[in-house]
């Protein structure tokens, strides 16, 4: 099953109604020995209430599985995200544990054919949303790194016909200073600054990641860079939870939420 390439629908909402997506993160089943039924039933806890609360679509941003040939693993992921409601396309992007923190050729082609594509881009409600695979961009993983960069700036070009563009990656740019110093839970300093400053010159409003199981956030020429915690096993103080993110006015509109405060309306 493919779930990154579904086109999100139309609604009869006017195009400045306000309106909100889900974004999870971190699944990561598996992760410590004792964690994966734990992890489980986060998932489908979160399952349960994306299929009552109804976003118009829900994007994964990495880690889908702890081991990411680990048949169990595959298949607890694909069963509990088969549960969300066909009404609700997913999107999904990889995480290092999906291709490796080293990702070859073949380790991508092997997320292609349980996941579909590595990378998405849609329109929905003039909005242009893109996501990623940053683990090619933190690894530089030599000829893949360079297609997926011509691919965004292609893609991109397209973001000044739209109200705004909003983009997903697995690994943050930078957790909180564009100029903090590089570690495993960012991107390097070369790398930030040749991506946003494309990113700035492409009406892009904001980059929601995962990858360090805790939230973070900073923001650079105008550009959120916001890191949303793991609705697996949390690393930092915050909680098992999700992010709703709202559109409207020409604004976004973010929250994390446990998995138990999850607003019916947002």
């Amino acid at each position: 099953t493919s779930y990154s390439c579904t086109t999100a629908t139309e609604t009869e909402n006017r195009p400045d109604t306000p309106w909100f997506f889900v974004q999870i993160t971190d699944t990561q089943l598996g992760f410590y020995p004792d964690s994966l039924e734990k992890e489980i039933q986060n998932y489908e806890q979160a399952v349960k209430r994306v299929n009552e609360i109804r976003p118009d679509f829900v994007v994964i941003t990495g880690d889908l599985v702890n081991n990411q040939r680990d048949e169990h693993q595959l298949a607890e992921f694909k069963r509990i995200t088969g549960m969300i409601s066909n009404e609700i396309p997913v999107y999904l992007i990889p995480g290092n544990h999906d291709v490796g923190n080293e990702p070859s050729k073949e380790d991508v082609d092997f997320y292609k054919s349980i996941y579909g594509d590595d990378k998405f881009s849609f329109v929905h409600k003039e909005v242009l949303f893109a996501g990623i695979n940053s683990n090619l961009i933190k690894a530089h993983t030599a000829g893949l790194e360079e297609d997926q960069w011509e691919w965004i700036k292609g893609e991109l070009s397209k973001g000044k016909d739209h109200k705004m563009v909003v983009m997903f990656s697995h690994h943050p740019f930078f957790s909180s200073d564009i100029s903090e110093a590089e570690a495993y839970f960012n991107l390097d300093s070369a790398s930030r600054k040749q991506y946003f400053d494309l990113f700035s010159t492409s009406n892009v409003k904001a980059v929601f990641a995962g990858h360090h199981h805790q939230n973070g956030y900073g923001i650079y020429n105008g550009i959120e860079m916001v890191t949303t915690s793991a609705v697996g096993e949390p690393l930092g103080k915050d909680p098992v939870g999700l992010r709703l993110i709202k559109i409207g006015n020409n604004k976004i509109h973010h929250q994390y939420f446990a998995l138990d405060s999850i607003p019916d309306q947002f």
